[in-house]
C-alpha cells in the first residue's frame, strides 16, 4: 500500500470499524420533489415484469437505449420507473440528476391523443422487451482469460531471484540481500502493491486467500492454471517459512516504508534502507503470527497430494507460528520501534486488547481444517467469546477476519453438525443478509452502479473478498441443502452466487464507466496504475540505473505506464462510480496482492459456471 507524493507520505487506510450506509426498508425514497410530473396510475400489467427484470444499476449505462422508448411511451413507463427505480435517485450524482431531468422532461412532452396512446399500447412492452434482452445479453465475459491474467499478476509482484519460467518479462531480480542485516535469508516473497516493501501481514493474508481459492475452487480450474496458482502460493509460503527460521522470532517486514515511499524507482534498482523488523516474546505480534499460521495451514492442504513432504513442513510450521501467537499475546503495532515501520500502513488498527483478536481464531480455524486436530476445535469452542467471536462485524480483509472466520467455521457446523459452532453459522447468515437487497437487514453501501463500497481506499479489496465469501458460503449451503433466513426472504445458494457475479462482472466491465478494472482484460482498462515497476522502463529496455528521485518524471507523466502489469486489479472507482485513471491517486489506481488473491477463486467458479445469473430467471 503506497502513498508516494513526491516525498514523504503516509496513507490512512481505514479501520475495522468503518461506517456503513444503512438502508432500511422504511426509509423514504427522496423522489417526491424531483419528479413532480410523474403520473400516479399503477404500472401497466405488461410493462411491470419487464421493468422489474432490469436492475437499477443497468439504467445508468443503458440510459441512451431507454430514452427513445420512454419518449414513445411515457404514460406507460414513468409510473413503473418511479416504482422500481426510485432508489436509484438516492445517490446525488450528476448522472442520476441527468436521468431524473430527462425522465421528467419526457413526461411533460406527452401530448399523444388517446387514440394514438391506445395504438401504441401493444408496442410499448415489445420495445421494452428488446431493451431488457439487450441489457442482460449484451455483455459476456471470458472468465478463463480473466483467471489466467489474475494469476499472472503475482509474477509481476515477485521479489528475489526470478525463476527461468518467469512470464512477466519486464521484471528482473531484486532485493537479493534482504535479511542480511539480521543475519537471515529473507529473499523472495511479494511486494504488496506498487511500492518495494515486503509487508508480512498482508503477504500472509494474500497467501491464505490464494490457498483458500484453490481449496474451494481449484478443481474447476484448467490444469495449467491450477499449477500456476500453486506456484504463486509456493512463492509466498517459501518466504513465510524463512520468516520462522529463528526460534522465538517471526520476521514481519523488510524495507523501511518511509524511505521507500520517498522514491519512485524500480525494485531492480532499489537502494533504499532494507530494515528488517521482527516480533518476539518481548514484543509480540499475535496478528501477524496468527495470519502466518493460517497461511501455512491453508497452503498445506493445497500441496497435500502433489508434494506431501512440503505439505507436512508447512503444517508443522503453521503450528509453531500459532503457538508463538497464542503464547505471546499482543499487537505488533503496540511496540514503538515496530510502529514506526508498520504504521500507518498495515497496523491492526483496533489493537489486540479490544477483544477483537480475530487472527488467533482464524489461525486456529485453519489449523483445525488442515489437521483435523480436535485441540484446535476445542480452542475455537473455548476461546470464541474471549477472543471476540461474538462481535458480529461485517468485514473481511487483511485487517479483519470476522466474516471469513464465520464462513470458514460454519462449514464444519453444517457438514459435521458440531452444535457448539452454531453461533458462527448465525453470524455468517447475518453477514450474507446484509448483501441481499431484498432482505430486511441493514445493508452495506453500494455505489449507484451496484458496486460494494467501503470508504478508505483500495475498495476492490472488499469487492473481491466479499464475492469470494458469497461463493464459498453458497457452496457450503448447497452441499448441505440449506438456506439463509433473511427475515422476509429465504436466500438460497443461487442468490448468493448471483450477488457475487454482479460484483465480478462490474469489475470486468459491466459498470457505468464501461471499462475493466483489470489491466489487460477487455478493450478498455487502466493505463496509469500506481506502480513503480510498471510505470518505469524495464531493465531490459533501460539497463542503466534510475536513481530514487529521477523516477519522479515517470510518476508525474500523463502518459500510460511503459509496462503492462497484466492481471493487476486497481483500487477501483469512488462511491460515484467514477474512475479517472490517475497514477497519483493511489487509493483508486494502485493494485495489491490481496485484491487479486480472493479474485482467483471467484473467477475459477465462474469459469465453470458462466451463466450463474440465469439460475434465478
Amino acid at each position: 500500500m503506497d502513498s508516494f507524493r513526491n516525498g514523504f507520505g503516509v496513507q490512512d487506510i481505514g479501520s475495522k470499524r468503518q461506517r456503513r450506509l444503512k438502508l432500511r426498508p422504511d426509509d423514504p425514497t427522496p423522489t417526491e420533489g424531483l419528479w413532480p410530473l410523474v403520473p400516479k396510475p399503477a404500472c401497466d400489467p405488461l410493462t411491470q415484469p419487464l421493468l422489474s427484470a432490469i436492475t437499477p444499476p443497468r439504467l445508468v449505462y443503458l440510459f441512451i437505449d431507454f430514452v427513445p422508448v420512454i419518449f414513445l411511451c411515457p404514460n406507460f413507463y414513468l409510473p413503473c420507473l418511479y416504482k422500481y427505480w426510485g432508489n436509484l435517485l438516492k445517490a446525488p450524482n450528476a448522472c442520476n440528476t441527468r436521468i431524473t431531468a430527462a425522465l421528467s422532461h419526457t413526461n411533460s412532452l406527452s401530448t399523444l391523443p388517446s387514440s394514438q396512446e391506445l395504438a401504441m399500447k401493444p408496442i410499448c412492452p415489445l420495445l421494452l422487451l428488446l431493451v431488457a434482452l439487450g441489457s442482460t445479453m449484451a455483455i459476456s465475459h471470458d472468465y478463463l482469460d480473466a483467471l489466467t491474467k489474475s494469476i499472472l499478476f503475482f509474477e509481476g509482484q515477485r521479489s528475489g531471484k526470478l525463476p527461468p519460467d518467469q512470464r512477466a518479462k519486464w521484471r528482473g531480480d531484486s532485493a537479493l540481500s534482504d535479511g542480511s542485516e539480521a543475519g537471515v535469508d529473507l529473499t523472495g516473497g511479494y511486494y504488496d502493491a506498487g511500492d518495494n516493501v515486503k509487508f508480512g501481514f498482508p503477504m500472509a493474508f494474500t497467501t491464505t486467500m490464494l490457498s483458500w481459492s484453490v481449496i474451494e475452487f481449484g478443481e474447476l480450474m484448467p490444469a495449467d492454471e491450477r499449477r500456476n496458482a500453486a506456484a504463486a502460493i509456493r512463492w509466498g509460503t517459501d518466504y513465510l517459512l524463512k520468516t520462522l527460521s529463528f526460534p522465538g522470532v517471526v520476521f514481519v517486514q523488510v524495507g523501511n516504508p518511509i524511505s521507500d515511499h520517498s522514491c519512485w524507482e524500480r525494485p531492480e534498482d532499489m537502494d533504499t534502507t532494507r530494515t528488517v523488523y521482527n516480533v518476539s516474546a518481548d514484543r509480540p505480534g499475535s496478528e501477524v503470527a496468527g495470519e502466518t499460521a493460517a497461511a501455512l495451514a491453508a497452503a498445506s492442504m493445497v500441496f497435500r497430494d502433489v508434494d506431501p513432504g512440503y505439505s507436512h513442513q508447512l503444517l508443522e510450521s503453521a503450528m509453531r507460528a500459532f503457538e508463538f501467537a497464542d503464547t505471546h499475546k499482543g499487537a505488533y503495532s503496540d511496540d514503538p520501534a515496530l510502529r514506526v515501520g508498520v504504521c500507518p500502513f498495515y497496523c491492526d488498527f483496533d489493537g489486540f486488547h479490544s477483544d477483537m483478536q480475530d487472527e488467533l481464531l482464524w489461525g486456529a480455524a485453519w489449523l483445525r481444517r488442515a489437521s483435523e486436530d480436535d485441540s484446535f476445535l476445542n480452542y475455537i469452542q473455548n476461546n470464541g467469546k474471549t477472543l471476540g467471536a461474538d462481535d458480529n462485524i461485517n468485514e473481511f480483509g487483511w485487517d479483519n477476519k470476522h466474516a471469513g472466520l464465520n464462513v470458514l467455521v460454519s462449514k464444519e457446523f453444517m457438514e459435521g453438525q458440531v452444535l457448539s459452532l452454531e453461533s458462527y453459522k448465525e453470524s455468517a447468515d447475518s453477514f450474507m443478509c446484509t448483501l441481499i437487497p431484498e432482505s430486511s437487514s441493514s445493508h452495506i453501501q453500494y455505489t449507484p452502479g451496484g458496486l460494494i463500497y467501503k470508504p478508505g481506499g483500495s475498495n476492490m479489496q472488499h469487492v473481491t473478498s466479499i464475492s469470494f465469501l458469497l461463493l464459498a458460503y453458497a457452496k457450503y449451503l448447497s452441499k448441505t441443502s440449506q438456506t439463509v433466513n433473511c427475515g422476509t426472504v429465504q436466500v438460497g445458494p443461487a442468490s448468493l452466487q448471483l450477488q457475487a457475479k454482479k460484483q465480478i462482472d462490474y469489475l470486468l466491465g459491466d459498470n457505468p464507466m464501461k471499462m475493466s478494472y483489470m489491466v489487460g482484460y477487455g478493450e478498455r482498462y487502466p493505463q496509469r496504475i500506481h506502480h513503480r515497476g510498471s510505470s518505469l522502463p524495464s531493465v531490459s529496455s533501460h539497463p542503466e540505473s534510475i536513481p530514487c528521485k529521477d523516477g519522479s518524471d515517470y510518476y508525474k507523466s500523463p502518459r500510460p505506464n511503459l509496462n503492462h502489469h497484466v492481471g493487476a486489479v486497481v483500487g477501483g472507482p469512488g462511491e460515484d462510480d467514477v474512475y479517472e485513471d490517475d497514477r497519483v491517486d493511489f487509493r483508486k489506481s494502485e493494485p495489491t496482492t490481496y485484491i487479486n488473491a480472493p479474485l482467483v477463486g471467484a473467477l475459477a467458479y465462474f469459469v465453470a459456471n458462466p451463466d450463474a445469473d440465469l439460475l434465478l430467471t
